[in-house]
Order: C-alpha cells, then structure tokens, then sequence
C-alpha cells in the first residue's frame, strides 16, 4: 500500500448491535445479536472518485429523508470532506467548514447575524456539514467523523467553536449525544428547502468530554453521549500527525 493510500485511522467494530447503531429506523431483529468484526478506515475525500462516492451517499441518505442537497458548499476552498468506508464501500461522510472573511460559512445564508455575534467575541467558527451515515452503521463511524474533524479543527487549526444547522426533529439528538445549545432559533434553511435550527458546540467543552470519556467504549458506567466512542486520547497525537501531512 502506497503512503497516499493509508488512511488517517482505522478500527474494527461489530458488524450489528442494536444499541450501536446511529440511524432513524429499526434494525432487523435478526440483526440483533453481535457477529463479526468490520473494519472502517476513515480518509479525507481528496480524489474525484472518493468525493464523488461521498457525494452519492449524501444524496441518497438526503432523499430518503426528503431533503434537497446543495451543491455549493462541495466546491468550497475552506474545508475538508472525511469519509468511511468499509470493504470497498462508502458508509459514512461529513464536510467540515472553516470560517474566513472571504466565504464565511453555510449557515451565514440563513444566520449571519447570530454567527456575527460570536465572531465579534473573537470566536472561531467551523461547521460540520452534509453529514451522512448509512443505515445500520455503528456509531463508531459517526463518532469517528466527528472527532478527527475536532482534531483537524481545534488541535490543528484553533477553532473555538461548531455551529451546525439541523433539523428540529435531530436536536435533542445533536444535544444529548454531543452537548450542543441552542443558539440562533429556528429559521428555514433556502439550501436545503426544509427548517434548520443553530445550534453551538464549545470545542473546549467537546475536548473535555474527550479526555473524560473517549475510547471507553460498552465500559461507559451509564454514559449516554457519543462521547465513549470516540477514540482515547493516546490516539490523538497520530491522527493528528496524519491530518498534518494530509495522508488520505
């Protein structure tokens, strides 16, 4: 395997456990039992084909729920787009935007006034966006996704804070999983043709629950975040050398 093909992390997690599964849905019943082990690698989309099959996973999970996908913020120079997969197969992707003065962020085409709040406070802004995960994927892959982006972001980079847009529905989800707030009411989203509340993750907060929690995984004594399975902190220090040197 050549340097550009190794993949920023990679890690081994059951195939089907019902409480390790992110998704709307029920899964099969016959699924409910622990089997084997699957792999994930998880590496930057920095190819057409990797993008393009990121792409098809968006549009695909957004359709299912009925959600119009922009195509603007693919072609955005202040990101990075992060995908899993698994045997071949794109499973799970998100794009992270980076605030500059020249393009802002998505979320200023329905939020500028709340964003410029933060800004004036001398806040840095990213925010996660066209999140997908496959139906039926562990949520290692989404806590995955989620915390190389706050490696890339806050270790590397010094951004202070997320601010992502979700649907009503997924708040309390984005609250109790990760700790977001309320931060900018409710407004409808033109990108995507459906309400969008803004919502606002200190990184600070999110590194804490990091160290407190991550790699715990099943051993979580009661924890009900993703926190747990996010990776241990001795993982960070690789990840990060690897972001650095932009290794897939």
């Amino acid at each position: 395997m050549s340097f550009e093909d190794d993949p920023i992390i990679s890690f081994d997690s059951p195939v089907a456990l019902s409480d390790l599964v992110v998704g709307e849905g029920k899964i099969d019943p016959a699924m409910e039992h622990e089997i084997d082990l699957q792999r994930f690698h998880i590496r930057m989309a920095n190819s057409r084909g990797r993008r393009e099959a990121a792409s098809l996973l968006i549009r695909k999970m957004y359709g299912w729920r009925g959600y119009a996908v922009d195509p603007g913020i693919a072609h955005a120079l202040n990101k990075i787009t992060l995908f899993a997969e698994t045997a071949g197969d794109t499973v799970g992707t998100m794009t992270l935007c980076l605030d500059n003065e020249e393009t802002g962020l998505p979320a200023d085409d329905n939020f500028r006034d709340k964003l410029d709040v933060l800004r004036e406070q001398g806040r840095r802004l990213c925010e996660p966006s066209r999140l997908a995960i496959d139906k039926g994927v562990s949520k290692r892959v989404f806590a995955a996704l989620i915390h190389i982006s706050y490696i890339y972001a806050h270790n590397i980079h010094g951004f202070t804070d997320y601010v992502i847009e979700v649907n009503p529905r997924h708040v309390v989800f984005y609250k109790r999983m990760l700790g977001f707030k309320d931060f900018g009411g409710e407004r409808e989203c033109t990108r995507v043709g459906a309400p969008a509340v803004l919502l606002r993750l200190d990184l600070a907060y999110m590194g804490e629950q990091i160290r407190k929690y991550g790699g715990l995984m099943e051993q979580h004594g009661g924890e009900r975040s993703f926190y747990p399975f996010f990776f241990p902190t001795w993982d960070e220090p690789g990840i990060t050398e690897r972001l650095r040197q932009g290794r897939n």
